[in-house]
């Protein structure tokens, strides 16, 4: 499948341009349990990626492969309902597209959601964890290949990826919600096979603090195009010391569909914080 961004962004515009005005919304990328989230925006356009030629098409359960646009609580927002991934055999050029695309149509801040699994042993399941910093070594670097100066420059700088504003207005957010939220760092992995307890002490001695196999692909080719970016994690089951439990993938979705309501006053207080902020 060839990759052309603008071609797939432009695409989109034109389907949405007599209906869709507003200019820099904030993205939100839909991970496992925040889907209902599209319930309380006030919809104006919906773009299912099945449509858009040359685009990837999401195989996972609970990714439902579309483009909402709309506003949540007067903020326009463009909704990523559902990602690929690595493991479903799409290449990362492709993996990352869908959130190039929602940066190409105007979204100048993303809010990258997603489920994990724990690694910090005060977690536990259904924790809400604040991504503060994450590690890309276990995963092809999506910026390998001829590099397009138009999506970022060739070496991007690393040491500040999520905006620490944006954080201090998560965590403000959560706290007047009465909402526990912790900081940590976010491991990617290829997937789709759940890590071994081996594995999962290595990556905890590499830092981090969570595990899981989705954004942080996203959030270095993001990072790259110069977006403001913040991450909010669910923790869906401890991936420590796991050896008598077995993880199952609806397992995982009962979890992060329990955070759910938690998960998703977070977004909105924090979206409605950081366009106020704006002003």
């Amino acid at each position: 499948m060839t990759v052309d961004y603008f071609g797939a962004a432009d695409w989109i515009k034109n389907q949405i341009k007599d209906k869709v005005a507003f200019e820099s919304p904030i993205g939100i990328v839909l991970g496992s349990g925040l889907g209902e989230l599209t319930d309380e925006v006030e919809v104006i356009e919906r773009v299912s990626y099945s449509d858009i030629p040359g685009f990837p098409k999401s195989t996972v359960a609970g990714h439902k492969g579309e483009y909402v646009f709309g506003y949540l609580d007067e903020v326009p927002v463009i909704l990523m309902n559902g990602r690929v991934h690595y493991y479903e055999g799409y290449p990362m050029d492709q993996v990352v597209m869908l959130v190039r695309v929602m940066a190409l149509l105007g979204a100048k801040t993303i809010f990258l959601t997603n489920a994990s699994g724990g690694l910090n042993r005060s977690f536990h399941p259904g924790t809400l964890m604040c991504i503060n910093d994450h590690i890309s070594s276990f995963i092809p670097s999506p910026l390998i290949g001829p590099n397009d100066d138009r999506l970022g420059t060739r070496f991007p700088e690393m040491s500040q990826v999520y905006n620490r504003e944006y954080i201090k207005l998560m965590h403000e957010a959560a706290d007047e919600l009465g909402i526990e939220l912790e900081d940590g760092v976010y491991l990617q992995v290829t997937g789709p096979a759940y890590e071994s307890p081996a594995e999962s002490r290595g990556y905890l001695a590499f830092g981090a603090d969570a595990v899981g196999m989705s954004t942080v692909c996203e959030a270095v080719v993001l990072n790259a195009m110069g977006i403001k970016l913040l991450g909010l994690s669910c923790v869906t089951d401890m991936a420590i010391d796991n050896e008598e439990e077995f993880v199952t993938h609806e397992e995982v979705q009962a979890v992060a569909n329990a955070a759910s309501e938690k998960l998703k006053a977070i977004v909105r207080n924090t979206v409605k914080k950081i366009a106020e902020s704006y002003s």
